[in-house]
């Protein structure tokens, strides 16, 4: 017999010199080479707090021109592209990119292209993966913020136009609005206020109430919030999310027209706060 036996424990165990030189060699091989380095509790930790973060469904909304709008920060967005399609990504107008990162460079071509006139020019990443059922993620840097984006290429669905909503764009907006004038709900007859929303959801600037006067939707938030605190306003319309502006007025939040869904979101990652609001509980 091509082998040796060795004695152990009153029994004898055959071995042939192949399985004998694996026993050597293998007491001279560090586990990790072939298993994969160990990580501590506090790395596993880490690490399922940005899983949390990737797979959080964050705030997806649509603009009039077809374009699918995430809200900047509150998740890491995922775009869906197609082999001889192209998906457009859009920055924000004045976004100077600095370096485009990917994890693929093989099978995912990203090449960029601008609209618009010269100082409010928009740059546009034009994603085309070369085949199906593949995914990689992208690290844009640029002169305002980082974008981490996850893309998946399908056979057949892909996301024409993509883009971005920023929270600091509704604090713009915000300034604009409070510097008009505002006719205050004191003069609405008490009868004419609907009170008959639901407020769910924890947040430190949760609304104490909300109510409509038929015209207008009121949300009152906790007297400690200050304008710039305040979160953005998305309204549920025809199973999608909308971005609308508003109006502060003495810790009110003034939307001007009657509102049956929203939501309301502040802050990114895991630090996000979220409260629903609707309409008859």
């Amino acid at each position: 017999m091509d082998g040796a036996a060795l004695t152990g424990r009153g029994k004898d165990v055959s071995y042939s010199r192949a399985g004998i030189l694996t026993l050597i060699l293998g007491s001279f091989v560090p586990s990790g080479a072939v298993y994969g380095e160990a990580i501590t509790t506090k790395e596993a930790n880490a690490a399922r707090l940005s899983a949390k973060w990737r797979a959080a469904s964050g705030v997806t909304t649509t603009g009039p021109d077809g374009k699918v709008i995430f809200l900047y920060g509150t998740s890491q967005p995922s775009i869906v592209c197609s082999p001889l399609q192209v998906c457009d990504i859009e920055l924000q107008a004045g976004e100077i990119v600095r370096d485009v990162l990917v994890g693929d460079t093989v099978r995912w071509k990203i090449e960029a292209a601008t609209s618009g006139g010269a100082g409010g020019q928009a740059i546009h990443l034009v994603i085309k993966p070369s085949e199906p059922s593949i995914t990689t993620s992208m690290v844009v840097t640029t002169s305002r913020r980082t974008y981490h984006i996850q893309l998946k290429s399908h056979p057949t669905h892909y996301m024409a136009r993509v883009g971005f909503a920023y929270q600091e764009d509704r604090s713009a907006s915000l300034a604009d609005a409070n510097a008009r004038l505002e006719a205050g709900a004191g003069s609405v007859p008490a009868e004419r206020l609907d009170f008959t929303y639901s407020i769910n959801g924890r947040a430190r600037w949760k609304p104490t109430r909300v109510y409509s006067d038929g015209q207008k939707t009121y949300i009152q938030f906790p007297k400690s919030i200050a304008s710039q605190d305040a979160p953005v306003l998305f309204v549920v319309s025809g199973g999608q999310n909308r971005v609308v502006n508003y109006r502060m007025k003495s810790g009110v939040m003034i939307v001007d027209f009657d509102v049956e869904r929203a939501v309301l979101v502040s802050g990114v990652g895991w630090r996000q706060e979220k409260v629903t609001i609707r309409r008859g509980g």
